[in-house]
């Protein structure tokens, strides 16, 4: 039984370093033996199907093929669609009345404990609010991410010590909801 997935790679082609190309990335995939291989922007999104391995196998086979191929690391994480569309679908804010660039989500590469953002005093930061959820961060930020304060705080290495995570735009939320379930 194949399953679609959604790969979310960490901090390529931002800058001017890192570049790695999402059509040599869809080449890595299909060797990697997947199928129905795409992409989404130069970001880091690509979308596959699989017959073997669960989201972290094939999140560590596709960073360690993509170290051997570009000679740098990257995280990854991988989703599947059930996991993709329970996230576009448990949105604590009200999705459809924002606009996309004032919600965010953070994926992360494991379960999150709320402790972490325990000393965050959320009442300093509103309008901005965030909600976590499993595995996941949903970011309210009305004047967007580049200029959100509460954002900066909540990328910062201490609170995500241990875990890998990747912020996406509701857009591409969507959208990668979309492709999974294609």
């Amino acid at each position: 039984m194949t399953t679609t997935y959604a790969a979310l790679l960490r901090g390529i082609n931002v800058g001017g370093s890192r570049k790695l190309p999402m059509a040599e990335l869809r080449t890595l995939l299909t060797g990697l033996g997947h199928d129905g291989v795409r992409t989404y922007l130069q970001s880091g999104q690509a979308v596959f199907t699989a017959d073997h391995g669960d989201e972290e196998s094939l999140a560590t086979e596709l960073a360690t093929a993509i170290e051997k191929h570009f000679g740098f690391t990257v995280d990854v994480i991988v989703r599947d669609h059930a996991y993709l569309k329970a996230v576009a679908d448990n949105c604590p804010f009200p999705a459809a009345e924002l606009e996309p660039k004032q919600l965010h989500v953070t994926y992360y590469s494991a379960p999150v404990d709320p402790d972490r953002f325990g000393k965050i005093d959320r009442a300093a930061h509103l309008p901005e609010e965030f909600r976590l959820g499993d595995r996941e961060l949903y970011l309210y930020a009305p004047n967007g991410l580049g200029r959100s304060k509460l954002g900066e705080i909540l990328s910062r290495p201490r609170l995500n010590k241990g875990l890998i995570a990747t912020s996406r735009n509701w857009n591409t939320v969507l959208k990668l909801v979309e492709m999974t379930g294609d």
